[in-house]
This record gives C-alpha cells, sequence and structure tokens, in this order.
C-alpha cells in the first residue's frame, strides 16, 4: 500500500468530530433568537403578502395637526382605520373630550402597545380609548360618526366602496396622504405628504 493510500485510509476512518457542550448552547441561543425575531417581524412582514399592504408609518405632528383641524370640534364616535401605534386616537381623546375613540390594527403587536399606552395616559384617556385586532375589510364602520385613515393609493378605491355601502348619513371621513379617488372632498387641509381630505357621506 502506497504512502498516499495509508494517508486516506486514516483521514477515511476518522470518527465524526463531537460538538461542545458550549457549541450546542450557542447553536440552541441562535435557533431561539431566530424564531424569536420570527415571530415578531411576522406581523410587520405579512401585510406585503396581501392585495393591499398598509404599512406602519407613524403620522408626524404636522399631519395630526392637519387631522385635528379637519376634525373640527366634531362629536360623537371616531374610528382609526390602521391606528398603528395608536397616536391619533390618543391625540383626539385627549383634545377633543366629547368624542369616544376607537383604533383597528391588525398587527397585534401594535395593537398591545396602544393598550398598555392607554393605560399609561390614565383612565380619563383609557375610558374613552380602546384598540382591536382586526380586518379592516371586515371590520363594521356603520356606527361611527367620523373615521380617520391612512391609506394607500392603491387600496383608496375599495375603501371609499366600503364608506359608501357603510357609513351612516353625515359621518365624516379624513383621508390621510391619499384622497378618495371619486368622492368630492368638502375641505382640504395641509399640503404635499401632510395633505388630509375631509368628506361628508350622505345617504
Amino acid at each position: 500500500m502506497s504512502e498516499l493510500d495509508e494517508l486516506n485510509c486514516v483521514s477515511t476512518n476518522k470518527s465524526p468530530t463531537k460538538l461542545t457542550t458550549t457549541g450546542k448552547i450557542l447553536i440552541g441561543i441562535s435557533g431561539g433568537v431566530a424564531i424569536g425575531l420570527s415571530l415578531i417581524c411576522a406581523p410587520f412582514v405579512s401585510p406585503a403578502l396581501r392585495k393591499f399592504c398598509l404599512p406602519y408609518i407613524p403620522a408626524t405632528d404636522v399631519q395630526i395637526k392637519n387631522v385635528l383641524t379637519a376634525l373640527g370640534k366634531r362629536e360623537g364616535k371616531l374610528l382609526d382605520l390602521g391606528s398603528g401605534d395608536g397616536r391619533i386616537v390618543f391625540e383626539v381623546a385627549t383634545r377633543h373630550p366629547q368624542i369616544i375613540g376607537h383604533g383597528v390594527e391588525l398587527n397585534p403587536w401594535l395593537v398591545l402597545y396602544s393598550r398598555i399606552d392607554a393605560f399609561k395616559r390614565g383612565k380619563s384617556v383609557s375610558s374613552r380609548t380602546n384598540f382591536f385586532r382586526k380586518n379592516l375589510w371586515k371590520y363594521g364602520i356603520s356606527d361611527y360618526d367620523n373615521i380617520v385613515i391612512f391609506g394607500v393609493e392603491q387600496m383608496m378605491a375599495d375603501l371609499e366602496k366600503k364608506f359608501i355601502a357603510e357609513c351612516k348619513s353625515d359621518c365624516k371621513i379624513i383621508a390621510c396622504r391619499f384622497p378618495l379617488p371619486n368622492l368630492k372632498p368638502i375641505r382640504t387641509v395641509g399640503e404635499g405628504v401632510d395633505t388630509v381630505w375631509l368628506y361628508e357621506m350622505s345617504k
């Protein structure tokens, strides 16, 4: 047997390298972190797999100011469709004590964050706000007097159909970032990306 053959035999007969305890622990930790990140990120990533993606983009201070201006002295119940971290609902509840504010959001982490934030703000706010983990397309909107939506352009036509079909007479719609395609606004506040359009529904 040649020297080369002997080397090959030695190499082939080597037993598999065993993982050390430290190596096993590191692999376990890495796997756990990967699973944890997947669970946390899934609600943020999964909207991109739907027909219409409504990404979480927090409203700016100017956008909030314009929403409040468009809302004026309205009363009743307000709904924020795709409420994110709840900032619109909280601002309305803080500045308009005559309004009950609800938020609808599909991301469970944002709904949880909003509920915790409401509790931290005290009873005067938490008693007049509520947040629901619901699909906005399946959520009934007929009981609301005011509706706020920060939508994307591709979804505004379908939202308009939902508003026409479900909203009660005199309901005010405040569309942010993009207008409804066919309904004529009764007022426009702001400019550029901060523009909001106010619509009044009639039957």
